[in-house]
């Protein structure tokens, strides 16, 4: 634990007038998980782009194993043996898995490719951590969550120095994020240096020898990890403390706005049934595969194979397409903000319009006076934080590209809006103010689904919390008696759930009056 591995000093860089980092110092030794931690805009994401090639140092020197180190490229950095297992997946789907992991470096017989070796040693890293699909299963097949066991069986096959772990239990199941943490103590017993960057504080206690809290593109605190609380990082985090993250939801629900029932899919979920007021907020919560989002994009008619009856303010719904849906008051802001959810090389302006465009039609042209005026309107609705309406969303910080996103569907004043892992990725300060715009949302007269698998978010939320489990309804329960171990035991079948805190589908006007 005393020899320093990578070591980092005085880093200084800036984008422009940006001073993305300023002075920053980071010791890594071998055999030790680092905790990197930081609100989305502190320097973080900067700084492993300065460790993996992506962008050069402005000012300062990283020493990697007592050897000064400049990276050209991202190949360089790789080659020196530091790796980065990213948040959000980056792969070719219609290649295998064995293909992904060995991209750009595959086993060589000759002139030819050893596909018969690089399968059989890209099986045997997935068997490691504890994978249960094949290598030559092709990536456009599997979930979200299997790709970011791919992204990490590809750094653990490169038996990398350094490795680099950005959000990357986003997507895990509670289940594969206990798994993980087998991988990481791995990595650390085989003498790898981990930087673990997270916004889940059971992670860093669960995983990190050591942290070191950036702000403002600062280091403003190091130390043990067995020596600090969270209320100690969050104030390092925020500059502040935040005593409160969880908003006071006083809106009281109303008249039902949306039924659903007999929602089925022949192999993701089947008889899905719940209704849902104005001014309420429903949870839905489930492992990885319960068939929560997979439910949300049917009722969006973005799941073709579903049948199901919705009711939408006493008019029947056909969502047939996603305009369907759109027209009747429907918004729904996806898992992947990057990927699904915004188009990263847009603008602000143009995100925030993209999804109502005839809005600002004249005959055949666009009213940049309209848009402008919308896109302002809704910067200072959800105090977005922007140079400018035309900084690209790529630009911005997660939590700011997650206001964004949610600012596109607010533009068209929908009735209901779904909000599919809605903190996903980012820090605690972003959470309390998507929190705090939920509360404003059902204050207002809007309806929110909200799916979420952070328990503490629907617990605190949620009027009424749905679980679902492998695609099934398994139980209902109402603020009141949302107890965080029977909403887990329904969700993992692991124990049953006591009676009176849960009602069945069937009953839910009964849960919602409890």
């Amino acid at each position: 634990m005393s020899d320093v591995l990578l070591s980092l000093r005085t880093i200084h860089k800036r984008y422009g007038a940006t001073h993305a980092l300023r002075g920053v110092d980071l010791d890594l030794r071998a055999g030790e998980v680092l905790a990197l931690v930081g609100e989305n805009g502190a320097g973080k994401s900067t700084l492993v782009k300065m460790l993996t090639g992506v962008v050069p140092v402005d000012e300062g020197v990283i020493t990697l194993n007592g050897v000064v180190q400049s990276f050209a490229n991202a190949q360089a950095s790789q080659a020196a043996g530091i790796l980065a297992v990213h948040q959000e997946t980056v792969m070719f789907e219609e290649l295998s898995v064995a293909e992904n992991i060995y991209v750009g470096r595959h086993l060589m017989r000759g002139p030819f490719i050893d596909w018969s070796a690089m399968n059989t040693q890209a099986q045997a890293v997935l068997d490691q951590i504890g994978a249960r699909f094949k290598a030559t299963t092709l990536v456009k097949d599997l979930s979200l969550a299997e790709r970011h066991l791919v992204e990490i069986a590809r750094a653990l096959s490169q038996k990398a120095l350094v490795v680099i772990l950005d959000e990357p239990t986003a997507a895990l199941s509670q289940a594969e994020i206990r798994d993980f943490y087998g991988i990481v103590r791995q990595l650390r017993d085989q003498g790898v240096g981990v930087i673990f960057i997270t916004h889940k504080f059971d992670e860093i206690f669960a995983v990190a020898d050591r942290y070191v809290v950036l702000r403002d593109g600062a280091a403003v605190g190091s130390g043990a990890i067995a020596d600090a609380t969270e209320q100690e990082l969050v104030k390092l985090m925020a500059g502040r403390a935040i005593d409160q993250i969880y908003p006071h939801i006083a809106s009281t629900p109303g008249e039902v706005v949306m039924t659903v029932k007999n929602l089925s899919h022949p192999s993701e979920f089947n008889n899905v049934a719940f209704e849902l007021r104005r001014g309420e907020i429903l949870g839905f919560y489930g492992l990885v595969g319960s068939g929560r989002s997979e439910a949300m994009l049917a009722i969006m008619g973005l799941n073709p194979a579903a049948r199901g009856e919705f009711v939408v303010c006493g008019q029947t719904l056909h969502a047939r397409r996603p305009g369907d849906a759109i027209a009747a008051g429907i918004a729904y802001v996806p898992e992947e903000r990057q990927r699904q959810g915004g188009i990263l090389g847009f603008s602000v302006e143009h995100n925030i319009s993209l999804a109502g465009l005839s809005r600002f039609a004249r005959g055949i042209w666009l009213s940049k006076v309209r848009e402008s005026a919308l896109c302002q309107r809704m910067i200072e609705r959800l105090r977005i934080k922007t140079h400018s309406p035309d900084t690209l969303l790529s630009g911005l910080s997660g939590g700011n590209q997650q206001k964004v996103v949610i600012a596109k569907w607010l533009g068209l004043d929908p009735r209901i809006v779904i909000l599919d892992e809605p903190t996903k990725g980012i820090d605690v300060g972003a959470k309390q103010a998507v929190y705090q715009l939920i509360a404003e949302m059902v204050e207002q007269g809007l309806a929110v689904i909200l799916v979420s698998s952070e328990l503490p978010e629907v617990m605190h939320l949620a009027h009424r919390t749905i679980v679902m489990r492998r695609g099934v309804q398994v139980a209902e329960f109402d603020r009141a008696n949302a107890h965080a171990e029977h909403i887990v035991a329904a969700a993992s079948g692991l124990a049953a759930v006591p009676t009176p805190h849960v009602a069945e589908p069937a009953t839910a006007q009964e849960a919602l009056a409890a």
